[in-house]
């Protein structure tokens, strides 16, 4: 019997799968057991066609016994990775190759003709083998670069199953791939399709946008069709700070487990942006599914998830929103397991202020009727629009705003603005365990580093009575002044700043 290394991805990391292979004399049989799924059972035939197309002998003598077993047997297995080690691990023991396998990890997908393709999750696995001090990792070529993101382990690069066999046997020499270089592909990747210097006007929703952006803060946008809701949103990225490396393989770890990495730029650089139709189902935006995968929530993490048309979202959906808002992860517990996805993501939701959209316009009349609006609003529940700190109204542009040949503020020059007032809150959170931007401060953080002066207390205390705030919502008052302080570099929060703050709270006659 021989033993081949592998591994399986569960929820975000991965986990050793130890590939079994005895061979012995009886009638024929080829079998795959350990909770394999369909696609590992499909694996006989690809596996076969793959070691028959590289000049070896398959699995086919009629006094051959051959089991593979994935271990441990009570993990489900899922997915085309293990074809690889299924291979290796019958040509070793059909004595039709010789290596040692102690210290060595493989994943890789089988084409009939004997290439090996690209498989999701390996960044994950990347980080398992370093973390179990395995020596070398043996992964497609077109996964090399990201399994390089791992330092510490020696990544060999695979194209096909009689390559990989000529170096296990000492006949050719694969060289390993060199570490890769995230600043590099960084500085190489960056763009942004909208520039907020072509955005025309709404001053007051491009400050919104700045100090949610500079704190990850949630915004709700409300006004009219065409108003330019959508274009502001999607403008966003282009304001967001770059990346940190942990930020950046934290990020691209959720998007290669998804198999949502490009295989020409193998790490998320830029802050994701995702914008999920209102037909979303539960599971593509929080995740889960037979096989747990992580949602549009999870997929955003550290960037921005965008929900257009927010009332129109089913109920129940929007609802789940709450905890992952609230605590940063999302936990999907199905019958098959328990999994712990991160969702800190900054929610930016637009909405029209009624069913045709043109509730308070100064020009067009409303056809909806007090009932029709009051139900259209009421879609949003309460403790979701408290979970939003920016509420800002985005009114429909006048002809001279639209014809004005004068370019607003560009995104660089924003964003600078934004990186300042988010390197101010890496310094200040530098010393604890928790999140490193203001929309992520504790209570006991709050106390701590949101200090008012006497002015700015007395405006808080009658704001809290007169606009009736929830405890929630005081403390995301005093998140938000605080991201409006960085912003004017001050040390302590100001009346100014909690004024401010106070004007972007949803008022009891919008909702």
């Amino acid at each position: 019997m021989t033993r081949i290394l592998s591994a399986a991805i569960m929820g975000l990391d991965a986990q050793i799968i130890e590939v079994e292979v005895d061979l012995t004399p009886g009638l024929h049989i080829f079998n795959i057991v350990g909770l394999a799924d369909k696609s590992i059972e499909e694996a006989k035939e690809r596996v076969s066609a793959a070691i028959k197309n590289s000049g070896a002998e398959p699995p086919r003598k009629k006094n051959q016994r051959l089991i593979i077993n994935l271990a441990p047997a009570d993990i489900k297995k899922e997915g085309p990775a293990y074809d690889l080690p299924i291979a290796l691990g019958y040509l070793l023991a059909s004595k039709q190759i010789n290596f040692d396998p102690v210290n060595k990890l493989f994943v890789g997908e089988l084409a009939l003709d004997g290439k090996v393709r690209s498989v999701s999750g390996i960044l994950s696995i990347a980080l398992l083998a370093r973390r179990e001090k395995i020596k070398t990792l043996f992964v497609p070529k077109n996964n090399a670069q990201e399994a390089a993101l791992v330092e510490g382990i020696e990544i060999i690069p695979v194209e096909s199953l009689s390559q990989i066999i000529a170096h296990l046997e000492g006949r050719i020499s694969i060289e390993p791939q060199l570490p890769t270089n995230i600043e590099e592909i960084t500085e190489k990747s960056v763009s942004w399709r909208i520039d907020m210097a072509y955005i025309k006007g709404q001053e007051n929703a491009k400050r919104a946008i700045e100090i949610a952006a500079s704190g990850a803060h949630n915004l709700l946008m409300s006004g009219p069709p065409g108003s330019g809701k959508s274009l502001l949103a999607k403008a966003i990225p282009s304001i967001l700070p770059k990346m940190t490396r942990a930020e950046i393989l934290e990020v691209t770890k959720i998007h290669s487990v998804a198999g949502r990495l490009s295989p020409k730029t193998p790490i998320i650089s830029q802050r994701p942006f995702g914008a999920p139709h209102h037909t979303a189902s539960e599971i593509s935006l929080i995740g889960g599914g037979t096989f747990s995968k992580p949602g549009e929530i999870s997929l955003t993490h550290r960037g921005v998830l965008f929900l257009d048309e927010f009332p129109e979202f089913h109920h129940d959906l929007l609802e789940s929103l709450r905890q992952p808002l609230e605590d940063g992860i999302v936990t999907v517990s199905r019958a098959k397991g328990s999994f712990i996805y991160p969702a800190r993501f900054m929610l930016v939701a637009a909405m029209n202020p009624c069913p045709c959209g043109y509730a308070g316009h100064p020009l067009k009349p409303c056809v909806c009727s007090s009932n029709q609006i009051s139900k259209y609003q009421r879609r949003i529940s309460g403790p979701l629009l408290d979970r939003i700190d920016l509420h800002v109204e985005v009114p429909q542009l006048k002809y001279d705003k639209l014809a004005s040949e004068k370019v607003a503020e560009d995104s660089a020059s924003i964003r600078q603005r934004v990186e300042i007032a988010r390197e101010i809150q890496r310094k200040r959170f530098a010393s604890t365990d928790s999140g490193q931007i203001n929309s992520e401060m504790n209570i006991p953080q709050i106390k701590k580093y949101c200090k008012i002066d006497s002015a700015g207390e007395n405006l808080l205390r009658n704001a809290v009575d007169k606009m009736n705030l929830s405890a929630r919502g005081y403390h995301r008052i005093l998140k938000l002044a605080r991201t409006i302080a960085d912003l004017a570099n001050e040390e302590n929060i100001k009346r100014d700043n909690i004024a401010e703050a106070l004007q972007y709270r949803q008022k009891e006659e919008e909702y």
